[in-house]
């Protein structure tokens, strides 16, 4: 394929990719857009106006740092006059951009085997989510093993055997109730005599125990430190966009005991509370690798600060 034709090629991708997620935020845009027609159709950015948008930005979850500063950057130049809910939406687009610019960075693969090990509480999308990456590094051609590490549900370790499968990937895997740590172990000895690319691996997310799941994490961390001192070279925490607010005490628990390096948001297409994703970067500046707005495999993608902040607002 020539230059032109891989250029079209991957504008139609990106088109395609910008269709999906537009379309997955809807349920964020609609509730932010109805607000913000609802105000400029009534009056001028009073006062009263600014405060009520300040409100609707902080119902859409996205923080109250952010919401002040929005409606603040908003009323300059403009305070006391008609404004248009495209003009608001631009700016809102904007700001939101200047968030999330700092903490949109890919995963960038440095050495092999490189070790991923994903974290996340149950329900998050978590399997799926290593599935989905599996079929993206098999797609470049690398050599990846998945370890089925949340030895607890046996749910879980069939759904990567099941990836395994779909993508060509090897799955390291024991019976349901197996020692978490010691499958690690043998994986990634495993994997560094395999000439494997990336390695990764699923935990247990079962947080009603904070204690045990957090104790149990932090072992297998020690144990893979003694196949391999640098690794994981990556730890990936999954949050489900559904759970909205309790996403930030998520993202606080994972860092405190996993020593989270990046973050994928699921299930963006589910909610209107796609906005957590802003207060989280605010608060937490950890990079965003991943997003996903649907089920199948290519709905996961490398994230974008403005591409994502535009589909937010629901700006085209």
């Amino acid at each position: 394929m020539g230059y032109h034709g891989r250029r079209m090629n991957d504008n139609a991708q990106n088109r395609s990719w910008w269709q999906r997620l537009s379309g997955g935020l809807k349920r964020s845009s609609s509730s932010l857009g109805g607000a913000i027609s609802d105000l400029v159709s009534k009056r001028k950015l009073d006062t009263a106006a600014i405060e009520d948008l300040e409100n609707a930005l902080i119902r859409a979850d996205l923080g109250v740092g952010t919401a002040s500063r929005i409606t603040a950057a908003l009323s300059e130049g403009r305070f006391d006059k008609a404004i248009a809910p495209d003009e608001v939406k631009s700016v809102l687009a904007a700001e939101i951009e200047k968030v999330l610019a700092p903490v949109a960075k890919p995963l960038a693969l440095a050495g092999a085997p490189f070790v991923i090990l994903v974290v996340g509480v149950n329900g998050s999308g978590k399997t799926t989510t290593i599935g989905k990456l599996a079929a993206k590094f098999c797609a470049e051609g690398k050599k990846v093993m998945l370890v089925a590490g949340d030895t607890f549900r046996a749910a879980a370790i069939d759904q990567l055997k099941i990836w395994g499968e779909r993508t060509g990937a090897t799955v390291v895997a024991r019976e349901p109730g197996a020692d978490a740590a010691g499958l690690a172990f043998d994986a990634l000895g495993e994997a560094k005599t395999g000439s494997f690319d990336v390695v990764l691996v699923d935990t247990a997310g079962r947080l009603q125990n904070k204690t045990e799941l957090m104790g149990e994490l932090e072992k297998m961390l020690r144990v893979i430190r003694k196949v391999e001192p640098a690794a994981p070279h990556a730890v990936l925490l999954v949050l489900d966009a559904t759970v909205g607010q309790n996403a930030l005490s998520q993202v606080e628990e994972f860092i405190k005991t996993a020593g989270v390096t990046g973050l994928v948001m699921t299930k963006l297409d589910g909610t209107a509370r796609g906005g957590i994703l802003v207060a989280i970067a605010e608060k937490f500046a950890v990079p965003v690798h991943f997003i996903g707005v649907g089920e199948a495999v290519d709905d996961l993608a490398p994230f974008t600060a403005r591409e994502f902040a535009r589909a937010l607002v629901g700006l085209e």
